[in-house]
């Protein structure tokens, strides 16, 4: 089986990236442009670290985009000829290359990591996003209201943040629990959190504007309900929001065991900001409870709570790094990286890229995300 060299792999492999440098390029050269006027990203432009972050979390946001023009090959196409082949490796009856090797089922390693991308970047991101909508809807009234229904919600935070983590992971990600009515029931409770959330935030900031509130009510329970049917009961029509099999479950676990932690950030920024002066002019004005925690309060917790968000991205794609090498959660087949990191330690002393490869892709992900963060940190700290 004839090869390419060393030169040749890295030209080919950037070569293939093409519509990511393209679309890296467009984005970047309209940032720099805009950057007095897009905020706290304009500021992070500036930053050498946060810059950084952004370069690696852009690359893998395009790489998984354009992943069907990025891979050469599918994630499960299979060639028994490049079974374990070496990086460089050509297929002398297609003339194809395997720039990064097979692994032992003949499937290329390159093209499976670019996909495999999606699978992080729509997993991760989503459920982080549902952690902090459920965080955020419970973490506001505790810390506002205190007394008995501080009690509550922080004693079932603290219960949840009691148990072994990775015994709850394993409890709601084992094989067969998807059979049950458990990864449903938990989806059906966290999944309309999003809803309330931007049914009230909408209320308390047009309810003397009826004409706009119905519009955005109505939007909200559209969208809303079209997610919340095709997440939970998998009745989309259109298949946009259908999902996997084991993806519903790790959506729920990385859903459960986060939004305790984002609930003390909330609550604890509530407490101090509700001592401010502008929340006190607020209550002069007579402005409700729920319009002060989500009109007054929120807008200025923001900062802590974007590099929150930002950390547990990475959090939880380590996760299912870790779920996937322990073959929990998403399917065998799968091309998510945790899964190629546990089919490549199989024969790791024999074939290192198929393992390699996948585990320093997830490094740099979280890499980024955490220059990101620290970026997101500093420029935040200055205003």
């Amino acid at each position: 089986m004839e090869t390419i060299g060393f030169f040749e792999i890295i030209a080919g492999v950037v070569s293939r990236l093409w519509p990511v440098w393209l679309a890296g390029a467009i984005v970047f050269a309209m940032s720099f442009s805009m950057r007095k006027r897009l905020g706290l990203y304009g500021q992070l432009i500036g930053n050498g670290i946060g810059l950084t972050g952004v370069l690696i979390c852009v690359f893998w946001l395009f790489a998984a985009i354009f992943a069907d023009i990025v891979a050469p090959f599918g994630a499960r196409d299979q060639l028994a000829v490049m079974k374990n082949a070496f990086p460089g490796s050509i297929d002398a009856q297609s003339g194809l290359i395997y720039y990064l090797g097979g692994d032992n089922l003949g499937r290329d390693v390159f093209s499976r990591i670019i996909h495999g991308s999606r699978v992080v970047l729509v997993i991760a991101p989503a459920a982080t996003l549902f952690a902090l909508m459920v965080g955020m809807t419970l973490g506001l009234p505790a810390g506002y209201f205190g007394g008995k229904v501080d009690s509550v919600l922080s004693f079932l935070a603290n219960l949840v943040l009691a148990f072994p983590v990775i015994l709850l992971f394993y409890l709601l990600v084992t094989p067969g629990i998807e059979e049950t009515i458990i990864p449903k029931s938990l989806a059906g409770f966290f999944f309309l959190f999003p809803i309330i959330f931007f049914c009230t935030l909408f209320y308390t900031r047009f309810r003397t504007q009826p004409e706009k509130l119905s519009v955005y009510i109505a939007v909200t329970l559209l969208v809303g309900g079209w997610v919340y049917a095709g997440l939970v009961f998998g009745l989309d029509p259109l298949g946009i929001m259908s999902l996997e099999k084991g993806e519903l479950n790790i959506f729920v676990a990385v859903v459960f065991a986060s939004s305790p932690g984002v609930f003390r950030i909330v609550r604890g920024l509530t407490l101090d900001i509700m001592t401010r002066d502008y929340v006190a002019a607020a209550q002069t004005r007579g402005e409700g409870p729920w319009y002060i925690m989500l009109w007054e309060i929120l807008p200025n917790a923001r900062g802590p709570l974007i590099v929150d968000g930002c950390l547990r991205i990475g959090y939880t794609t380590i996760l299912l790094g870790t779920l996937g090498y322990f073959g929990l959660g998403m399917g065998p087949e799968s091309a998510d990286w945790g899964t190629m990191i546990k089919d490549g330690s199989q024969l790791l002393r024999l074939y290192v890229w198929p393992a390699l490869v996948p585990a320093l892709a997830l490094m740099s992900f979280v890499l980024g995300l955490n220059l990101l963060a620290d970026g997101l940190r500093e420029e935040s700290l200055k205003d």
